[in-house]
């Protein structure tokens, strides 16, 4: 009897130091949608860590094109957002589970123009977020926002 006890919880010890390995040494998973590996874009549009997943920046760009929408910032703000919630739906989060937003706008004093459209995109609960003035941009684009989030289990 002794020996089954001793075996179980040798057993336990060692389901534990598994659960504690993968908790310490989470898997990576790397995101290219079929629109990034069409353009041959040398990144990937997000990469899952554990249970958290990290945007690459967006831009208000036409999916799979390398064309920015049509209509300044408000627009390229817009199919900004969209690309982002594409993305993260893609990975099984949502805009829901945001947690951070970095903001890059090449005229920092039109900021209350991109958050008119930025708040339309969430409910009651407003992720943290931070905002820098950029010049160059990708594409010539007004905005770029990267974004991480929660993915839920």
């Amino acid at each position: 009897m002794k020996k089954h006890f001793a075996a179980f919880l040798l057993f336990l010890g060692f389901l534990s130091l598994v659960n504690c390995q993968s908790k310490t040494n989470p898997e990576i998973k790397y995101y290219r949608s079929a629109e990034t590996k069409k353009m041959e874009l040398p990144f990937s549009d997000a990469v899952q860590v554990g249970n958290m997943l990290y945007l690459s920046g967006q831009i208000g760009n036409i999916p799979g094109e390398f064309e920015l929408v049509e209509g300044g910032l408000e627009a390229e703000s817009r199919q900004t957002m969209e690309n982002i919630k594409r993305v993260l739906e893609a990975n099984g989060s949502s805009l829901d589970h945001a947690v951070k937003f970095t903001i890059f706008i090449d005229d920092i004093s039109k900021w209350s123009d991109f958050n008119e459209v930025y708040v339309q995109y969430f409910n009651k609960n407003l992720p943290a977020r931070s905002a820098f003035g950029a010049e160059g941009l990708a594409l010539g684009a007004a905005v770029e926002v990267e974004c991480i989030a929660y993915i839920p289990q």
